[in-house]
């Protein structure tokens, strides 16, 4: 690449590995190469170069390229270790790659920056030792980055778990959280996820600014609140610069057969079902959703996987074999429900099937980027969290933006939700009044999100432009 001032500037980046980290960063280096001028390198884990990962790379316009790393030995890692814990020790122990890819981009381009996701901090000494820019993409909301940069000072002052906790936390700006709807890892305190997320709260100071997947006038106050603290000694900038989805696409055959499906029913009669690429269900709650949503006499388009009866992220780690997800369904669910409703394996186009007319709700895990695209099509929701920080994802837009509704579980304390309940919340969604005031505050977050990221003028925009600027100006080159 020729190098000096007439080279674009560069930026490397680095998604902890699955699909669903990968995705909100490459949508931002897509921004920074089509709107801003850089070129970009992928740093990419080959544990995770399975065919959807390298198919999606290999799709990436002109001016992408990437690395992937060698495989990392993980056998001695609990194969029920928690997400977060196999995160850690995988990026840890990639960091002697890291720093020689990161070593030969500065020597052959102007890199300008290096963009990380929450769980690749291990690696930041390395930027910081090669003299790049350091930036972290948090790709959830501003309350959650504040219950992170809160976390060390709620560790030091609270000696119980935080489940017990007699009130509810409360952050600057923020709805009050319960101990029981913290992020997950703070649910064990004495458990390897936690640490790992503690020593993260604690490094992404080190980072010279956060970009932020989300945007003001969907989290004012807690924008406002994080923004008043930035001249405290060692809190980073944060920049507002979302909504930042993935814009999707047919998927071929089996997106053609949904959306086509979508076609035939009438607008807004829909309930959208699905917990993401890689949230399971328990064999038992698969049955129990199942009935609830043939009680509910609703039409409805079900994503179903596999159970997983040990982790609710079951498939995170372990992509779904040529197990027939359907088959966990209760017997003759199928032919009772045909017409009604549509049954997917695996996959959906989710983007294209919540900005159809016919989609009226959608029950989503409270995954940020689902989250994010049912904000910008203006969707209202049934919050079913299962892992990671859903939990607190679900009661900002329940209590908080008014955009959800949240199935009460059973009082047996088995956490599950019975079909009854099930049946009862699609109904309030669909038809009742609850759902009327959730669909209209939906189609007032859609407006708010469309302006974010309109043309020069929106926020989001401007943000993601002053950084892009500030790099360009500092980009270097040289040995190292």
């Amino acid at each position: 690449m020729e190098r000096g001032s007439r080279a674009p500037p560069h930026v490397a980046v680095m998604p902890s590995p699955g699909m669903g980290h990968l995705i909100p960063l490459s949508e931002l280096a897509k921004l920074l190469v089509l709107r801003h001028g850089f070129t970009a390198t992928f740093i990419v884990f080959s544990d995770f170069s399975d065919n959807a990962q390298t198919a999606f790379l290999d799709s990436l316009p002109s001016g992408f390229s990437y690395v992937v790393l060698p495989p990392l030995p993980l056998d001695d890692v609990p194969p029920d270790a928690h997400v977060e814990t196999r995160l850690s020790i995988m990026v840890e122990r990639s960091v002697p790659h890291v720093r020689d890819v990161l070593r030969s981009l500065r020597r052959t381009t102007r890199l300008a920056a290096y963009v990380i996701d929450l769980f690749c901090v291990e690696t930041l000494p390395v930027a910081k030792e090669l003299g790049v820019p350091h930036y972290l993409l948090f790709t959830t909301s501003f309350m959650v980055l504040s219950l992170l940069l809160h976390l060390p000072a709620l560790d030091q002052a609270t000696s119980c778990e935080y489940r017990d906790l007699p009130e509810p936390v409360v952050l600057p700006g923020c709805v009050p959280l319960r101990g029981e709807d913290l992020v997950h890892p703070m649910q064990d305190r004495t458990d390897d996820a936690y640490r790992c997320m503690l020593n993260i709260a604690r490094r992404i100071r080190e980072v010279d600014g956060i970009l932020v997947n989300s945007f003001v006038d969907l989290e004012p106050a807690a924008y406002a609140a994080l923004k008043e603290a930035e001249p405290e000694v060692g809190r980073p900038n944060v920049h507002a610069i979302g909504p930042v989805i993935h814009r999707g696409s047919h998927g071929g055959a089996k997106g053609k057969e949904c959306l086509r499906w979508l076609d035939e029913q009438p607008p807004g009669s829909v309930l959208f079902v699905s917990f993401g690429s890689r949230g399971t269900l328990s064999t038992e709650q698969i049955q129990e959703l199942a009935w609830g949503l043939e009680a509910s006499g609703r039409q409805f388009l079900w994503v179903v996987r596999c159970p997983s009866d040990r982790v609710a992220s079951g498939a995170f780690f372990h992509l779904q074999g040529p197990d027939d997800p359907l088959r966990y369904l209760p017997e003759g669910f199928l032919e009772r429900t045909r017409g009604a409703g549509l049954l997917v394996p695996l996959w959906a186009p989710q983007v294209e099937v919540l900005a159809h007319a016919a989609t009226g709700g959608f029950l989503t895990h409270c995954g940020w980027n689902s989250l994010l695209e049912s904000f910008v099509h203006g969707v209202p929701m049934i919050a079913w969290p299962l892992y990671a920080e859903q939990r607190t994802n679900a009661v900002m837009i329940a209590d908080g933006l008014g955009v959800a509704l949240r199935p009460k579980t059973a009082a047996d304390g088995s956490g599950l939700v019975r079909r009854e309940e099930v049946a009862e919340v699609a109904r309030e969604l669909m038809e009742r009044e609850a759902g009327r005031k959730a669909r209209e505050k939906a189609g007032e977050l859609k407006q708010a999100a469309a302006q974010a990221v309109a043309g020069r003028d929106g926020s989001s925009c401007k943000a993601l432009a002053e950084v892009a600027q500030y790099w360009k100006d500092n980009a270097a080159t040289g040995d190292v």
